[in-house]
Parts: structure tokens; C-alpha cells; sequence
């Protein structure tokens, strides 16, 4: 079987391997989404591909769209060569259950596949023409926090951006560039509205995507590039949107028992690759089965029925709202709290570390007991049952794959949402943060796991982060099972406002976290023990 518009065709052999066609014909709906699109993304990867193609697929099967998706890629173009291209962009969706077991769905709604590589011309021709029809109606994004930025942590421009700033809209090569590009060829032709949708995990991502478009337009309008109408018209939001929202799916690489399975059924060239930009990806994508996408409901040009997909559409305030419960008390400080100590007492796969007493002890510390007491519903979505979900489903879903590694990169630029927050709500609430347990073991824990030595004395890597080299140093003369080279060390670290959100002294913190870390150095077992003292309280 060969995933492509003529290997659809006998659908009884994929009847017979358990795989779910679609009941509309993929070709028809590029052909027509190439016509007129509505709806483009930008950043097409794994969670795009499931997510929102799935989306898509299921407005499609339902007969509440007749169109799909145009996808455009402006930093890894061999996503578009060696994924979508040679299977015309269909994709096979596996959601992968906690039982074991998993349910497969050839997607059809990924319509039309742009590579924007620097000095495309003929990509970059599409994309105006694109851009330019009128019947267009949104533009989301995946494309990672990193995809926004225009500047660096010292406030100095990243050399892409200040590239496109200083040579102007024809040469754009970042993808803020090119949007921004391509609104002002929107707005020459017609100024029909437009809604600008980031789908990233980033919290208010309408804002940071915002404030990026503006600024480019800002610098082509003093250059004499566009006029200060182009300006004026792209900085009303009745006119060009950018609605906030919350995205949840855990999306992890593609696993190899999934490729094995599939080849095994019969599905040919089921290969997961790595391609030079460092994307895991294959055909197919693996994902959990739960999913949240909340959105704010400003599109000024209309929009596709994404509420019939199971999207929550709403205002602004409960997209801020559900996005806090999610990133500050009932999903990510859990993945945060737990996977150094996976690392550290030698779990690979986060859903190991969830079977472990001691670390699902902490998980439901740090949720339950300090995260739900001070976060604000957001009314379309329960705090406890969301919390329920993720700790007795989706955390030990041993099927995803999802590595403990993976979920440890760049811990440094998240501990202040992920933990500061809930430590300031505490302070807010009770008038002391001395009843946090779980955060503050969470926090000695991270530096513990710094010192890249496991529970039993043996070295491990540390996943990527931007602070490693300065951490490093400032902990260089920290040793494991010698608890008294604790001598200060900690101080710059938990009194680093920028890091934690609060100084960790100040709030009544810091000492113990000093305390819990000096305990975790004296020995083979000490970061067990250690849990288990406190824990057990």
C-alpha cells in the first residue's frame, strides 16, 4: 500500500490493515483549495500535521468545508521534499492509547505544500497570489516561540530579522518577514481583512506574533518601503486580527514500534527521518488522543466552523485564562517537577517516571495541592478534571514515547510560569509561600539534576538549555556525595528574579531549597531519600 492519491484507491486492502480512509476525495480538495484557499499555516510539522490537519480532515468528512490546508515551510524545507511532496501531502494519523492499542486515519486535508526557500521566486509568487486572494480568511502558525523573535535576550536584533528590517519586504526571509511581506501585498491588493492565529505554546502568543508584524512594518515605513497607510491598516485589528489562543496535544517524535507496526500492515516507505535542521518526522505522525485548541474568536474576514471540530471559540480573557491552568498549575510544572528526577533516578520514558511512587507522589503535590488552589478557572474547561485527565491518562501513556529528555530542554526559560507563578499566587493567597513541598523539591531537584550525576553516582547528559554553560560554572565546585561543598553556590541561582519570576530568598524559599539540595548530595539513594523525607509529610 503506498500512501498516495492512486495507492488510496483500493481502499479494501487498507480496510483489511485497520487504517481509516477519507470519505471525500483528497484531489478534489486540493484542486479547489489551490483555486481559492482559505485557511494557511505556517511551520508544518508533527503537531501541525495531526492537529490541525485532523481538524481539517474532520470539517471535510462532515461536509462543513469543501477545502483544506495550504501549508508554507520557511525553515525546514526538506519537510516539504521528503514528506510531503512524495505522498502528496496525505499524512497517517496514529493516535496512540494508553492500552496499548491505536486507531489510524489517512489525512487529507493538508491541500497544497510551499517550500520558502531564500530566492524562490516561484514559491515566493505563489505565496502572493495566495496571500492576495480574497476569500482567504486565516493564517495560523507552529512555527515555535524562537519563530517570533525579532530580537535577542540582550534586546540586539537577530541578524535574520535586522536582515529583513534593513532590505525590505521583497527580500524577507524570516517568516515574520515574510508575513509581513505578504499583508502588505494583501493590502496593495484590496485590503481585504485577515485573521493571524499562533497556535504555539506561548503565552500570549496573539501578542508576541502582533508586536513582531508591527514592528517589521514599522521599520519598511520609516525606510520608505510602504506607505504609513500600510501601517495604520495593519496595526487595526478589524482589520488584520490576532487572536490568542491555548493549544494541548503531546506530540512527541515519531516512535519506530508505530513505523514497524504500519510496515508490518502492509504500508510502504514508512521510514522516520532526521533532516539536516533537526526535525524527527516521517509519513506518519504519533499522538495522544486528548487535545485542546482554545481560541480567541476575532477573524474579521470570517472563518472556517472550527467549533464543529471541537475547537472552544471565546473571548480573550478565557483563552489567558485556560492557557495559565495549563502552563502554571495543571499540566506543564508537572512535566517540569518530574523529568530531572526521571533523569536522575534513571527513568528514559516520562510515563516510567509516573508509575514510580515518589515521583507520582510529587506530580500530584505539585498539581492538586499547589497548583489547583490558586489557579482561576476558565469556565469552559474544569481545572480538576483536566488534572485528573493528565495524571491517570495522559502522563503514563507508556505509548507515546515521550522521553524525560525531551521534556527537560530548556527548562531555564520556564521555571518562572511554571513554578514563579504559582509561588506568588501562594504568597497572594495565604500571605506566605511556606506551604509549598512540591515546588521547592521541584526546584532543588532541577539543580541536582545540573550536576549531571545520577542517583547512584553515574554521569548522564544533560539536555539542551541557553543557561548550561553559566549554571555549570556557577556550580562547578557542587559535588555529588559531599554534602558540605554546599557552600553558597545557590545563591545568585535562587535569588535570580529573571529566572524564578521572584527571589526565592525574599519569598521565604531559599533555604530550604538550599536544605532539600545539601540533603540530595550525601550519597548513592540521597535523592530518593530526600523525596521520600519530604513527601511523606
Amino acid at each position: 500500500m503506498k500512501l498516495t492519491y492512486e495507492g488510496l484507491k483500493d481502499r479494501t486492502v487498507w480496510a483489511a490493515a485497520g487504517i481509516d480512509l477519507p470519505d471525500y476525495d483528497p484531489e478534489a480538495v486540493s484542486l479547489r483549495t489551490r483555486e481559492h484557499p482559505v485557511w494557511v499555516h505556517l511551520g508544518i510539522g508533527n503537531i501541525f500535521r495531526f492537529f490541525l490537519g485532523g481538524i481539517a480532515d474532520r470539517l471535510l468528512r462532515e461536509n462543513l468545508t469543501d477545502r483544506g490546508i495550504t501549508c508554507v515551510e520557511t525553515f525546514d524545507y526538506e519537510i516539504v521534499d521528503r514528506i510531503y511532496q512524495p505522498f502528496d501531502n496525505l499524512a497517517l494519523a496514529v493516535t496512540l492509547y494508553k492500552d496499548g492499542s491505536q486507531k489510524r486515519r489517512v489525512l487529507g486535508s493538508l491541500s497544497e505544500a510551499l517550500a520558502l526557500r531564500p530566492g524562490d521566486k516561484g514559491a515566493r509568487d505563489r505565496l502572493t497570489q495566495i496571500f492576495t486572494d480574497s476569500g482567504l480568511q486565516m493564517v495560523s502558525f507552529t512555527i515555535t516561540e524562537k519563530g517570533y523573535a525579532l530580537h535577542g535576550a540582550d534586546g540586539g536584533w537577530l541578524a535574520p530579522a535586522l536582515k529583513d528590517a534593513q532590505e525590505g519586504p521583497e527580500k524577507a526571509g524570516t517568516a515574520m518577514g515574510l508575513v509581513t511581506a505578504m499583508l502588505a501585498e494583501r493590502w496593495k491588493a484590496g485590503k481585504a481583512p485577515l485573521a493571524l492565529v499562533s497556535m504555539d505554546n506561548v503565552s500570549q502568543n496573539g501578542k508576541k506574533l502582533r508586536e513582531s508584524v508591527l514592528e517589521l512594518a514599522g521599520c519598511w515605513v520609516e525606510k520608505g518601503f510602504l506607505p504609513a497607510d500600510f501601517l495604520e491598516w495593519v496595526s487595526d485589528e478589524a482589520c488584520v486580527s490576532f487572536p490568542w489562543s491555548m493549544i494541548d496535544k503531546i506530540t512527541p517524535r515519531p516512535v519506530e514500534s508505530v513505523a514497524a507496526a504500519l510496515t508490518e500492515a502492509g504500508v510502504e516507505n514508512m521510514d522516520i527521518l532526521v533532516t539536516n535542521r533537526q526535525t524527527w518526522i516521517a509519513p506518519f505522525v504519533n499522538a495522544e488522543e486528548p487535545q485542546y485548541l482554545v481560541v480567541e474568536d476575532r477573524f474579521p474576514n470570517g472563518r472556517p466552523p472550527l467549533e464543529k471540530a471541537g475547537v472552544y471559540m471565546t473571548d480573550r480573557v478565557t483563552v489567558n485564562k485556560s492557557e495559565r491552568m495549563k502552563v502554571t498549575a495543571c499540566l506543564n510544572p508537572i512535566h517540569t517537577a518530574v523529568c530531572t528526577f526521571d533523569r536522575l533516578l534513571g527513568y528514559e520514558l516520562f510515563a516510567d517516571g509516573m508509575s514510580d511512587p515518589e515521583l507520582n507522589a510529587l506530580a500530584c503535590k505539585v498539581g492538586y495541592d499547589e497548583g489547583l488552589p490558586v489557579v482561576e478557572s476558565p469556565g469552559i474547561l474544569d481545572p480538576k478534571a483536566f488534572l485528573d485527565e493528565v495524571l491517570t491518562q495522559r502522563f503514563p501513556n507508556a505509548g507515546l514515547g515521550d522521553t524525560s529528555a525531551r521534556i527537560a530542554v530548556d527548562i531555564s526559560q520556564m521555571l518562572a510560569i511554571r513554578f514563579g507563578e504559582t509561588i506568588k499566587a501562594t504568597q497572594a493567597a495565604y500571605g506566605s509561600a511556606d506551604r509549598l513541598v512540591g515546588i521547592p523539591l521541584a526546584i532543588a531537584g532541577w539543580i541536582r539534576y545540573l550536576l549531571a550525576v545520577d542517583d547512584t553516582g553515574a554521569p548522564f547528559e544533560l539536555s539542551p538549555d541557553p543557561m548550561l554553560p553559566q549554571l555549570k560554572e556557577q556550580l562547578s565546585t557542587l559535588c555529588w556525595n559531599d554534602p558540605e561543598s554546599l557552600t553558597g553556590q545557590l545563591q545568585p541561582i535562587l535569588s535570580n528574579e529573571r529566572l524564578f519570576g521572584v527571589d526565592l530568598y525574599a519569598i521565604g524559599l531559599g533555604d530550604r531549597i538550599e536544605s532539600m539540595v545539601r540533603s540530595m548530595l550525601s550519597g548513592p539513594g540521597a535523592v530518593r531519600s530526600t523525596l521520600q523525607a519530604h513527601l511523606s509529610k
